[in-house]
């Protein structure tokens, strides 16, 4: 049994040695930008008072935020990690809970934040299809300029151990697995984890957690926008303006949302998305292959496999698994451990 249940990703959080140079890229990706005691703030159209926080300081990822529903949720949480509950200072107010991960990440649990009102930031137009053919008579125009985001739908962190990092987001938050995702059969390598929000729906993954070969760090934050006229305005954008893709536009496997993935100034990755799966507590967890992580439906391939036919997915797991299987012997070696 969980500690308690949150109900959303809030935040994530950063530092950065220029705040005007990521001001100018968050305001292209679609955030409206203020500053505060110091700190860069990026927030969507959903009311909540910020989705993105830049602090002064060497470029680095400092922590991803999680809502809960209470305050006395916050108070349950304390009380088993053996924390104190702060007062925010930062817009919105509210109470946090600071908390750090098996992997040293940091982890701020907010509740009570004051919150505006949502708006609706991008028109919907009507789509006709060949069955259905709502919009007569009218046109579709749109300005150019960068998407609009709503809000933040979720982070994507690398883990030295999975299952040890899957059993301590469990065991505080409450997640539930939508996708694990193996190297090779009973070699998990990583998961898509929603939040429980019982017959509510909640996003496919509000967390992934990837146990992947290279240095820790967040692999992405993803942000929702309005629809696919949207995110293809926004890629235009930040294509005129010249900044780093990273990957898109496709539509992924799991979670089915059609994605845009870009650079920021200092290295950090960042998703538009839109179009998700939803799902309920009801729904089992499902078991996935590693090439289903990197495959698409349609779009762009991953930049690994660009200009390359893409490895079969028997010799990919193979070489993930092999690769698993080295970092074991290799940190148990390093222990002084038998191999």
């Amino acid at each position: 049994m969980a500690v308690t249940k949150i109900e959303d990703i809030a935040h994530v959080r950063f530092a950065a040695p220029n705040l005007s140079t990521m001001k100018s890229f968050l305001e292209d990706f679609g955030m409206a930008c203020f500053e505060d005691r110091g700190r860069l703030y990026g927030r969507g159209s959903d009311g909540r008072p910020f989705v993105h926080v830049t602090e002064p300081g060497e470029a680095k990822f400092l922590a991803v935020g999680f809502r809960a529903e209470t305050v006395g949720d916050l108070e349950k949480l304390a009380a088993h990690e053996g924390a104190v509950i702060e007062d925010s200072t930062e817009p919105g107010g509210g109470k946090i809970l600071r908390l750090t991960d098996p992997d040293g990440y940091g982890v701020e649990v907010v509740a009570g934040q004051a919150n505006g009102e949502a708006t609706c930031s991008f028109e919907d137009k009507q789509r006709n299809t060949t069955m259905v053919r709502p919009r007569q008579r009218s046109t579709v125009r749109f300005d150019a300029g960068p998407a609009h985001v709503h809000r933040i739908g979720h982070a994507v962190l690398k883990v030295r151990d999975f299952r040890a990092s899957e059993k301590w987001y469990k065991d505080r938050f409450g997640f539930l697995t939508s996708d694990e995702v193996e190297a090779a059969t009973d070699v998990p390598v990583g998961a898509f984890m929603r939040c429980d929000r019982g017959e509510k729906l909640a996003d496919h993954h509000t967390l992934f957690l990837a146990q992947l070969p290279g240095k820790l760090g967040l692999l992405h934050a993803a942000f929702e926008v309005a629809n696919l006229d949207d995110l293809m305005l926004g890629h235009r954008h930040l294509k005129t303006r010249k900044w780093k893709p990273a990957w898109g536009v496709g539509r992924h496997i799991m979670g089915s949302q059609i994605f845009d993935y870009w650079k920021d100034p200092f290295g950090n990755e960042l998703e538009h998305w839109t179009d998700g799966d939803l799902f309920t507590a009801a729904d089992p967890p499902q078991k996935m292959p590693m090439s289903a992580l990197l495959a698409v439906q349609w779009g762009s391939p991953h930049p690994m496999f660009a200009g390359k036919r893409p490895p079969r997915p028997a010799l990919m797991s193979f070489i993930l698994a092999l690769n698993l299987r080295l970092q074991r012997l290799f940190s148990r070696h390093s222990k002084g451990r038998p191999v």
